[in-house]
């Protein structure tokens, strides 16, 4: 009867690892997502002997009239103040939400704690009392280039619910006469959210008169358009913008076209997620022309 007196014992370091992360999380009060307080965390991390930054974060949403919503959960391996900025970057530019809802908690860990996927262990502790709603929707994604320009949109993902916002003023944009190369990179560098453009050596030569006034991102888009040649378009997708040389090719999930001979807005196309499909967040990777 040797089975009443011996048994296995297996030891779960993820498991105990996720209680650990989860609860140590929960200790801390959510603070508002603002460039101050990002500021703030790399003298902790200092004090703390972690000069590399890594971690875990959660990021809360405050609804208007509604409770406060954990609405992502992810991991740095690049320092936790610049991935929440990229964070607090990308969702000053959306529409239907506003950055004084968002607030933020993280955690600084090991370098080392990056290999066994913290924010992975925090989602599975989390969905079992809640949800958690923008993971899996598309919201950790960077820049992958042209993988996904043409990509059909689920219609869970998060550019959908909240796609840029073209009425927001490009900010540091030089009136006058000026190359339209240096336009464009004025504008990529004065909106927040993406704009990847093919390059071309005519662009550096082509002078255009930039109007002495504010313009929004849709007036500046509709500035370049009235410059470019007929193969050239401008192509507003829901999650950023892109121009190339392809006029007039279209993208399932653009909503607007940007070209010498006008402006023309567009459906996007969705599609329903598969029963075992999972968007893949890439938290650290970027990719840009």
């Amino acid at each position: 009867m040797a089975d009443q007196f011996s048994d296995q014992f297996r030891l779960s370091i993820t498991e105990a690892l996720s209680k650990q992360l989860y609860a140590a999380l929960c200790r801390l009060e959510p603070a508002p997502l603002t460039q101050a307080n990002l500021d703030a965390l790399a003298p902790q991390a200092e004090k703390l002997g972690l000069p590399g930054m890594a971690g875990v974060y959660q990021l809360f949403r405050q609804e208007p009239g509604g409770e406060r919503q954990l609405a992502y959960v992810g991991k740095a391996d690049e320092p936790l103040p610049k991935r929440l900025g990229n964070h607090l970057y990308k969702l000053s530019g959306r529409e239907g939400i506003s950055i004084e809802e968002m607030s933020f908690k993280c955690l600084f860990v090991e370098e080392d704690l990056s290999s066994v996927s913290p924010e992975k262990m925090l989602i599975k502790e989390h969905l079992k009392t809640g949800k958690v709603v923008w993971n899996n929707r598309g919201f950790g994604n960077n820049d992958t280039g042209r993988n996904r320009d043409r990509t059909k949109i689920k219609n869970t993902h998060f550019d959908l619910a909240f796609p840029i916002d073209l009425s927001r003023r490009v900010q540091g944009i030089s009136p006058g006469a000026q190359s339209l190369h240096s336009v464009l990179w004025e504008i990529k560098r004065g909106i927040p959210f993406l704009f990847r453009f093919k390059n071309s050596a005519a662009f550096r030569t082509q002078m255009v008169t930039v109007p002495d006034r504010d313009m929004t991102a849709d007036e500046a888009f509709r500035f370049v358009a009235q410059h470019l040649d007929g193969k050239w378009q401008i192509c507003g997708l829901l999650g950023w913008v892109i121009m190339y040389d392809d006029s007039p090719s279209l993208y399932p999930s653009a909503r607007r076209y940007y070209r010498s001979e006008g402006v023309f807005d567009q459906t996007p196309e969705t599609k329903k997620p598969g029963k075992n499909d999972i968007d893949e967040e890439d938290e650290d990777g970027d990719s840009d022309e």
